[in-house]
């Protein structure tokens, strides 16, 4: 009956007893499958971690262009992780990057909240930033007295 009308014979359920089959087009079932499974990896939400990386000596204009740059990746829905990179004897003044990473989670603030506490690991010192929520405010209808 499957060569008949040009269409496949294709085991639904091989555990049953007796097994099912169906006849149909087996090329069209993988394209709507594949299909499928490329809307359901549409709907999956992937954050990623971006990362900027600073010195304890960055000048005035560097830091500026880094934080804003940290701000466009934050509201584009990025995770980014802020380190200061230390070397040589800059390691023994972590003090520095610490007050760095301060200032810049203050810049951004409006756009971003922290999630990971400042933490050093051999020759660096890093904090993680995620996008702040954007809530909806809702607004108190505004009730006239007439007096």
């Amino acid at each position: 009956m499957a060569r008949t009308k040009d269409l496949d014979l294709v085991e639904v359920s091989p555990g049953a007893d007796p097994p099912v089959c169906r006849i149909l087009d087996y090329g069209k079932l993988r394209y709507l499958h594949a299909k499928k499974v490329k809307e359901s990896k549409k709907a999956q939400k992937s954050t990623e971690l971006r990362e900027i990386r600073f010195r304890p000596n960055i000048g005035v204009h560097d830091l500026s262009a880094k934080t804003r740059k940290a701000g466009q990746l934050l509201s584009e829905g990025a995770k980014v992780k802020i380190a200061v990179f230390f070397r040589g004897r800059e390691v023994t003044h972590p003090e520095l990057g610490m007050a760095l990473l301060r200032t810049v989670a203050e810049k951004l603030k409006e756009v971003a909240k922290l999630e990971k506490a400042p933490s050093a690991e051999r020759n660096n010192v890093s904090i993680i930033l995620v996008p702040q929520p954007t809530g909806k405010v809702e607004k108190k209808p505004v009730e006239v007295n007439d007096a």
